[in-house]
This record gives C-alpha cells, structure tokens and sequence, in this order.
C-alpha cells in the first residue's frame, strides 16, 4: 500500500540531499521558514539561509543577485505573495534577467484553509503562466516531487513550485519515471479524459470511479507541469478520446483549464468543462468544506464529465 507522506518534509529533504553535493543551491525565506518546513535546512547549511524577514519583493531581489553569481536559490513563501505580492520583481530582476531562481508557493488554492481569502491563491498560475521562460510545476505526491526536485535544478531557469504543505494522496510507485514537462497517465479510459493537477488527481480518480459504475470508462491524465504545458499529450488524449475535462485546485481562468483550452482550440476542438474556482475569492474554512464550497469534489468532476460526454454525443 503507497503511504500518504508530509510533502514539506520531503521537500526539505530534497534540498538537503541536493545541496550536500551541490554547494551552489541556497535557501531564501520571507519569515516563513517552520510553515514551510526549512529548518532542517538551517540546521545542516546555516551559511547557506538566508531570512530577509516579511520582504517578499526584497527576497526576489536577494535571489536574482545570488544567481547572477553563480548560485541556485531556492526561495520561499505563502503562494499569494510568492507570486502577486512580487510579480514585478519575478518578471524583471529573475526571468527577465536571464537568472536561475526557484521559488516555492506553499498553501495553493483552497489548501490555505484558515489563513482565508488574503492568503487564498487561485490566480498564482494565471500569473507565473505569463512571464516569459518561466516553468509551472505542481507536484501531486511526495514520489513525483522527489523525483521532480533533481530535475528542477538542473534546469537553468525560472522554476514556480506550487506546494502542498501536508500529506498528499499517494499516486505513484516509487519506480515511477518523471520527466518534467511530460503528463502522466494514471487511470487509462476510452470515453472522456480527465486532465488533473494537484489536489485534484485523486478526486479526479474517484470520479473515474464513480463514473465506471455508470458504465463511463475515464482516463486521468495528470498535467504536473502546467507551463511548458505538454500539448502533445494533451492533443493525443482529445484525440482519442473526444471529450475533455480538467480539474484544477485553481480558479478556471489562466490555469491549467485555460492552458488545456487554448492547446484544443487550435489543435483539436472536442468538447471541454472545465473544473475549478469561478472567478471569486477565497475563505475561511477547512479542506473539506472549502473542495464543496467551491465545487471541487470527486462528484463535480464527474458531473462535468457527464455533461462534455452528453455534447460529445
């Protein structure tokens, strides 16, 4: 049986173990570092953390610097203010530039819970999808991001990780191979595909159940790396199977449905629901309350299945 596993535990790890052969990865935090789990960080490589207090713009900026001199930093906060909060300076000082910063997004979406709306990213994508050069990765479970984390640093690039900070539903085997860029099938299906990230793989898989027990064969897809979006997979899947959802813990304009949108209305245009947030802001509640509040629950996805199946037919 796959274990459920603390996605920023692993992550802290990842670094832990890259930056022991790797002396140009650094840390930058914004005031963050126990939310995000980076102690053990600290801990083992306390020359190489750096804490510029609550100055996101300020740690972009302490970044681009660090990677204009050789170094692979890595930099840290809540997804709203690792993304709007600094735009300007991601844009300008990091891609722009030309640099090699990563930046993790912690809490994407409705995974805020009691932080509320403020702290409720559901544009984070929209708005890293925009910058040039930049790549959108959204790990589903601790295999895929211990797989994806070698393969982040060896980019040179822009990286945005949108990171759930606490267990995730384990999808993989640890024998899974992960290329970036690459979507995964996960569920295989005839009549509709589902097209995941996130959160919303294994919802999106328990909507394949439910949808199986009406005689519905799904397939889920799982977009991981959301920009460079995989648009011959994408394509494929439209193809052979004639009707598309997506499923994203996102509001529906400028993620991953919009991404998947655009690749289908110029490549081929087959039926389409997108599920996520419409067009409003978050709040206070927990994960449960908040996937109904905003329909994003395994019956959400199956009813926009049903709905792109009745127009396919």
């Amino acid at each position: 049986m796959l274990e459920a596993k603390d996605l920023k535990a692993v992550y802290c790890d990842c670094l832990i173990d890259l930056a022991e052969h790797d002396d140009r990865i650094v840390l930058i935090e914004a005031d963050l570092m126990r939310a995000a789990g980076t102690m053990p960080f600290k801990d083992k490589f306390p020359r190489r953390t750096i804490d510029v207090g609550v100055a996101e713009a300020n740690m972009i900026g302490v970044a681009a610097g660090l990677s204009a001199y050789g170094k692979i930093p890595f930099a840290h906060s809540f997804c709203t203010f690792a993304s709007r909060r600094c735009y300007d300076q991601i844009a300008v000082s990091v891609a722009y530039a030309q640099l090699n910063v990563k930046i993790g997004g912690l809490d994407p979406g409705v995974a805020a819970e009691l932080n509320g709306g403020t702290h409720m990213a559901f544009e984070d994508i929209g708005i890293m999808r925009n910058i040039p050069t930049m790549t959108v990765f959204e790990p589903v479970d601790a295999v895929q991001l211990k797989k994806a984390m070698p393969q982040i640093v060896e980019h040179y690039g822009p990286v945005y990780i949108r990171l759930f900070r606490r267990q995730a539903e384990p999808i993989f085997e640890e024998s899974y191979d992960f290329k970036l860029g690459r979507a995964d099938t996960v569920k295989d299906g005839k009549d509709v595909v589902i097209f995941a990230s996130g959160l919303m793989v294994h919802k999106s898989l328990q909507a394949a159940q439910i949808l199986e027990k009406e005689g519905v064969s799904a397939r889920v897809v799982n977009i991981h790396t959301i920009k460079p979006l995989d648009a011959d997979a994408v394509t494929a899947h439209a193809k052979a199977t004639g009707a598309v959802v997506t499923a994203e813990n996102h509001s529906i304009i400028g993620g991953l449905g919009s991404a998947v949108a655009e690749t289908l209305s110029e490549n081929c245009p087959v039926p389409l629901q997108r599920v996520g947030v419409k067009d409003t802001f978050g709040e206070v509640g927990k994960l449960d309350y908040l996937m109904e509040r905003f329909r994003l629950t395994a019956e959400d996805v199956a009813s926009a299945a049903r709905t792109v199946l009745a127009k396919k037919r």
